[in-house]
């Protein structure tokens, strides 16, 4: 880890989708502690890899890329080195730009069950961009083999489950486990997460089953509230494929903030229809 290059760093955040804000000096005039091109990369926890140049400055932009990781949005910061009275970081002189952008941020969809069903909607989410990671107590449903499509695969059982996982606010939980006994036991570590979406397949009645076991156990009702299940919209789905398209549809509905509801105006549609006969 210390003697990681930079890139070396990204490399890794991108493996494992762990959340990162990088820092690139993309202009600089006068005399300043470095030119363009430097680059500084900041994590969640605030280490830092890199400098943009040190002291006042590189305090100034470490605090604004934790920014950009808590809003995800990038930031063009400008400095002037002329008078720290009037909250200049330093006397050198020049001027600097500093472009701050959040790295690793990539929606992720983690699987938890390899089955049928687990294994169409890594297929759909991969294809849709998604990083996609499938997580199963039976080794042999959580390999390279079994779920090619899959970033990344993990084989425990489910009570170490989010121990494991690298859970974020741009992550959704998909669990398309075998039963009840599996759920109850992934759940109360996945539902203190900061997860995006936790959606459980099934009917009604597992879901019911599902959740006074939980009860049980002590988890809160307004915890039990994060979870939808059944999940996915209702299109029918009968296949494995049609329940990956209803339960991927959802997670983008959630994300992009859609209605879920058809897109035609059937009156207006109608009216038009008329007018052209």
């Amino acid at each position: 880890m210390a003697n990681r290059s930079l890139f070396e760093e990204l490399a890794e955040i991108e493996r494992t989708g762990k959340a990162a804000a990088l820092a690139t000096v993309v202009h600089a005039r006068g005399a300043v502690p470095r030119h363009a091109a430097s680059k500084m990369l900041v994590h969640a926890d605030g280490r830092t890899l890199g400098s943009v140049g040190g002291g006042e400055l590189e305090e100034r932009v470490r605090q604004a890329a934790l920014q950009s990781l808590a809003d995800g949005l990038p930031q063009l910061l400008h400095y002037t080195f002329q008078d720290p009275a009037q909250g200049d970081p330093g006397v050198c002189g020049g001027e600097v730009d500093v472009f701050v952008e959040p790295v690793g941020r990539q929606p992720t969809i983690v699987v938890v069950g390899g089955g049928h069903v687990g294994q169409a909607v890594l297929h759909l989410a991969h294809w849709l961009g998604f990083r996609t990671v499938v997580c199963d107590d039976r080794p042999e449903f959580a390999s390279a083999a079994s779920a090619p499509e899959a970033d990344q695969a993990i084989a425990c059982p489910m009570g170490e489950l989010a121990g494991r996982l690298n859970i974020t606010p741009d992550t959704y939980l998909v669990l398309t486990t075998r039963g009840v006994p599996l759920d109850v036991e992934a759940l109360p570590g996945l539902l203190a997460s900061p997860a995006a979406y936790i959606g459980v397949i099934g009917s009604r009645k597992r879901w019911e089953t599902t959740a006074q076991e939980l009860r049980a156990r002590g988890i809160t009702p307004q915890a039990l509230e994060r979870v939808t299940s059944p999940m996915g919209l209702e299109l029918k789905a009968e296949t494995p494929e049609e329940i990956a398209v209803s339960i991927v549809a959802q997670i983008i509905q959630q994300r992009r903030g859609g209605s879920g509801q058809p897109m035609d105006h059937p009156a207006a549609a109608q009216a038009a229809s008329r007018m052209g006969t």
